[in-house]
């Protein structure tokens, strides 16, 4: 068990506030683009957003430090959860599939292996982005084909309003997991 000297020294890389991850200057999510315009790309400029808030949460960390289970008895990692948000973009995409077609198989197998397989090893590392990236164009592109997001979908006939607002919350609840996650494995907070 952790002893409280054992943690690490809270720390941010900020200057100008020290609450912020980031500098607004280096940070990837500010920019001066005008704000969306329509419910879709409102919605798709957050999910951005949050893609680029987990991936700044796990950038400078090795193999081991992202698949490190910081706060036991969660089976969660920084690396789980790239691997789980993996698996979720897949499965949201079986969400929209015609009701006579043939689910996509899970990502990583059986349930719950996201996070229990996620192993300190660069080739794993590599892996799980890969898989991200491509799931996340994969079901970007298939969520595309639907042009009104009041129709409903797939066999369970899902508005696709509910969809595209559930990807939107499911990466901001796993980016507070990552918050924590990324601080008890360094000490580095912010936003």
């Amino acid at each position: 068990m952790r002893r409280m000297t054992d943690e690490p020294a809270r720390w941010t890389e900020a200057t100008v506030h020290p609450d912020m991850w980031a500098d607004p200057d280096d940070d990837p999510r500010n920019n001066d683009k005008p704000a969306p315009d329509g419910e879709r790309a409102t919605l798709h400029d957050f999910l951005t957003n949050f893609r680029l808030t987990l991936r700044m949460k796990c950038e400078g960390l090795d193999p081991e430090q992202l698949a490190r289970r910081s706060v036991p008895p969660s089976t969660m990692s920084l690396l789980g959860l790239v691997r789980h948000l993996a698996e979720v973009e897949r499965d949201w995409r079986n969400w929209v599939i015609d009701a006579d077609a043939e689910p996509l198989p899970k990502l990583y197998g059986r349930r719950d292996a996201d996070f229990d397989e996620a192993v300190a090893e660069q080739s794993a590392v590599g892996a799980a982005y890969a898989d991200l990236e491509r799931e996340q164009a994969a079901t970007d592109a298939a969520l595309a084909a639907f042009p009104d997001l009041g129709a409903s979908v797939g066999k369970e006939r899902i508005v696709l309003r509910e969809l595209l607002v559930h990807r939107v919350e499911e990466y901001a609840r796993h980016c507070g997991h990552a918050d924590l996650l990324r601080e008890c494995v360094d000490g580095r907070v912010g936003q």
